[in-house]
Order: structure tokens, then C-alpha cells, then sequence
């Protein structure tokens, strides 16, 4: 829980809860309009390394602004460069199919990673070694160690390293922080997060083909033919060409987190953005393949139960690939519900709502919410990443840099340990390592 300040009893809860929301706003306003200017002045030479569904969205992005110019981009399907081409939105663009060559390209300052996350690691630390700064899309990596090796490869270089949570762009996390410092819903005891799918049988999720919303599956045939499918496997098993490994990597163990490091990591770093209580004490796992019975390894049911020993905070995570339903980020106190607009990288908005009664709650049609905050145009920020590119530009610190990227992977890689050992497992802090939960020692002890 937070330390909580309490409102004094000549002031309603109401205007309490209120007045502590509009001073928390008002704080936001000033600093929003600062950032922007130098990178805008001196657009950043960008590298893109990766470019299918996300990396796509990411490129068809950073083509579309001011703050930078994307000079090189690299992927080894040749339909996925020609799209990176296209979408940079630059008839010089350099294109290539292996990416130590673009990071050997003196123009590229920058480089975008948006590949599976197997590769994370290597990609960053080649990037760091030529002398980029680095964005690098969630979740960071796969192993604890490999999580070490970057955050300590960044420090020595001095790197700008923004990683990929676009959920740190929104105002809302501030206020809401704020607000709940002074108590607006009393002492928190748990915050409950989830992702929620359901598509017809034809559509299943992580399915697509290049994109979010494309399942017109290409011919085998001619992927392969345009495909380099050892520089795809790198670090993996090495295996014969599978269509469904390369389209839905995120379906199998060898290439990714599955639910850890794709949507648990997006909610869990939004906690984090509004708590900062930072890596938890235990995690609890249960996945299983409820509903999607196809080949993937990856469970389409996963659910999550962190402990925050010291501040006395639960946060639950409910991933179900079955269901059309929306858990929104949603904070308990003693005294009311923070209840957001929509998932962690998009929580824009809350409401508070008083904690009463339930029979007192069903008298009412609809519930009314204490405080609403909605943010103004002076309040919205700088995109995540312009965030990025003004800080390459300025050497400041991004909003979701190497030490907040290792709390990001530490995090969902415990979901992933506790499902693997089917057990309850525990981070031991002196040696930074997941052990199971009786083999850590406590705190202080």
C-alpha cells in the first residue's frame, strides 16, 4: 500500500478526492509542452531492425514524424523489407537483410528493434557496441541473465535504451500516482489487471500474418523463397522452415514469454508506472490450453498472483483467450475503487468510485463515480516514442529505461518460471536470481 495523508474532518471525502485530483493534474500541465523542440530540430537517423506486425506499425509511425528520419531498415523477409521501404517514407532509405549491416551504417544513430524476443539480446547488445541508443520493444528478454547482461551493457555505454511500453505516454499514471499518495482511496491491498480475447474459429489469436488484423495466410511456397530461415531462427533450436513457428511465433516456447512477456508485461509495467513498488516478492502461475487446441505450446488461459511484501499489495493478472470481456486496470483501498478506462497501454481515464455496501450500491441505478480525470490538451505528453528520439537528442533519462526495463522483465519472467516449476516462486534481491519460494531468504533475515 502507499503512505496515505488523511483528508481533514472539516472536508467531505467528495471534495477531498476532488481537490487532491485537480492538484495532481494541475502538476502535469507545465512540463507537457517543454519536450519536442531539439529532436525536432535535428531529427534523429533512425534504423529500423525487424519489420512485421509490429515492427510495421512501428516504422509506419516513426516515417510519419518530425523527430526523426528513418535512413536503414533490415529484415529478412523480403516482403516484410519492401514494406519497411515503403512505410519509411524516404526515397533514400537503405534497406538490408542482415543487421549487422545496417548497425555498420555511420548514418543510423538510433535503431528500432521489432523482432521475436529471442533475439532481443544479441540485437541490443551488437546496437550498443556500435555505438547506437536503442528502442526495443516489450517484453525486453528471456532469461534473467540475459536481462543482466543488457541493463549492465547499457550502463557501460551510456546508451539512450527506451523500451517499447507505450502505456508510460499517458498523463493518467501521474495523477492517479498522486492521488492515491494522498489517500484518495485509503491503504491499497490489491489491484486486480487482465487481457481478455475472443474471435471466430477462423481467426484465433496470435494467428495473423503480418498483421494484427491479417489472416490471409500466404503461400509456404514462396515465404520460403523469400525467407533467410536461419537468420530468423538465430539462438533457437535449429529446425526445418515451419510456417506456424515463423507467422505466430508467439504461439511457441523457443521464440518468446507467450502471455508474460506479450500482455501481462503491458499491465504489470502500468502498475508499475502508478505504484513503483517494483519488482515483487512472489508470483504464482496457472496457464493451460483451455480453448484454442491447436499446436501451440503456449497456454491461451494464464493466470498470475504477485505479492508485494512490504507495502501489503496483491496484484492479480487474468489472461483468457475465451472471453470478450475487458478487466481494466482496477485499484482496491480501503475507502473506493480506481477504476481505468481500458487496458494498461491505453488507460487514459479513470473513475473513483467510494467503497459502500454492496445493498446500498444495488438501490441505485448506476453507480456514480467521486472524481473522474480525463486528461486536457495541455496535459497529453510527448508520444513514447518522441519520448525516445528528444532523449536521444538531450541524454536524459526515457520514461522506460534499462532499470525499469529489467523491473519489466524480472516481472513477467517469474509468471513464466512459476508455470514452468508449478510452483510459487520468489526473487532473491542479494543475488538477483527467481528461486523457488522457500529457497529465497526473506528480507532481513
Amino acid at each position: 500500500m502507499l503512505p496515505r495523508m488523511s483528508a481533514t474532518k472539516d472536508v467531505s471525502r467528495r471534495d477531498f478526492i476532488r481537490a487532491s485530483g485537480v492538484a495532481a493534474a494541475a502538476s502535469l500541465a507545465a512540463p507537457s509542452i517543454l519536450k519536442g523542440a531539439s529532436a525536432t530540430a535535428d531529427p534523429v537517423r533512425l534504423g529500423h531492425i525487424g519489420l512485421g506486425t509490429r515492427g510495421g506499425n512501428l516504422v509506419r509511425y516513426t516515417g510519419q514524424i518530425d523527430a526523426c528520419r528513418v535512413v536503414a531498415v533490415c529484415d529478412v523477409y523480403k516482403p516484410h523489407l519492401r514494406k519497411g521501404t515503403i512505410l519509411s517514407n524516404n526515397p533514400e532509405v537503405r534497406a538490408y537483410d542482415r543487421y549487422h549491416d545496417l548497425l555498420d551504417n555511420p548514418e543510423v544513430e538510433a535503431v528500432v528493434i521489432a523482432t521475436p524476443d529471442h533475439w532481443h539480446e544479441q540485437m541490443l547488445l551488437d546496437a550498443l557496441a556500435a555505438g547506437k541508443d536503442v528502442y526495443c520493444e516489450k517484453g525486453w528478454t528471456v532469461s534473467v541473465t540475459a536481462a543482466k547482461r543488457m541493463r549492465a551493457a547499457v550502463r557501460q555505454a551510456g546508451a539512450v535504451m527506451q523500451l517499447g511500453h507505450q502505456g508510460r505516454q499517458l498523463p493518467s499514471a501521474d495523477v492517479a500516482r498522486q492521488m492515491l499518495l494522498d489517500g484518495a482511496i485509503g491503504d491499497i491491498t490489491l489491484v486486480n489487471v487482465g487481457r481478455f480475447f475472443n474471435g471466430p474459429p477462423d481467426r484465433p489469436p496470435w494467428r495473423w500474418y503480418g498483421g494484427y488484423d491479417n489472416y490471409d495466410r500466404p503461400d509456404p511456397a514462396q515465404v520460403i523463397r523469400e525467407l533467410d530461415w536461419e537468420g530468423w531462427l538465430g539462438s533457437a533450436p535449429s529446425i526445418d522452415f515451419n510456417e506456424r513457428h515463423f507467422w505466430h511465433w508467439r504461439c511457441y516456447w523457443p521464440y518468446g514469454t507467450g502471455q508474460g512477456g506479450d500482455l501481462l508485461s503491458h499491465e504489470m509495467d502500468f502498475v508499475q508506472s502508478v505504484l513503483r513498488h517494483g519488482i515483487p516478492d512472489t508470483c504464482v502461475t496457472s496457464g493451460h490450453n483451455a480453448f484454442w487446441h491447436d499446436d501451440r505450446e503456449v497456454p491461451d488461459t494464464w493466470t498470475s498472483a504477485y505479492v508485494f511484501e512490504e507495502p501489503n499489495c496483491t496484484v492479480t493478472f487474468e489472461g483468457c483467450m475465451n472471453s470478450q470481456r475487458k478487466q481494466t486496470p482496477e485499484f482496491i483501498g480501503r475507502d473506493g475503487r480506481m477504476i481505468f478506462s481500458d487496458i494498461g497501454q491505453d488507460a487514459s481515464m479513470f473513475e473513483i468510485y467510494a467503497d459502500e455496501p454492496a445493498h446500498e450500491i444495488a438501490r441505485r441505478p448506476q453507480p456514480q463515480p467521486t472524481y473522474f480525470f480525463a486528461p486536457t490538451r495541455e496535459q497529453q505528453r510527448p508520444s513514447h516514442m518522441e519520448d525516445f528520439l528528444e532523449c536521444v537528442r538531450t541524454r536524459e533519462t526515457p520514461r522506460c529505461n534499462e532499470d525499469q526495463a529489467f523491473i519489466e522483465a524480472v516481472t513477467l519472467l517469474m509468471s513464466v518460471e512459476s508455470y514452468h516449476q508449478k510452483r510459487q516462486v520468489r526473487w532473491n534481491p542479494e543475488d538477483e536470481e527467481i528461486v523457488p519460494a522457500a529457497a529465497a531468504p526473506l528480507q532481513g533475515s
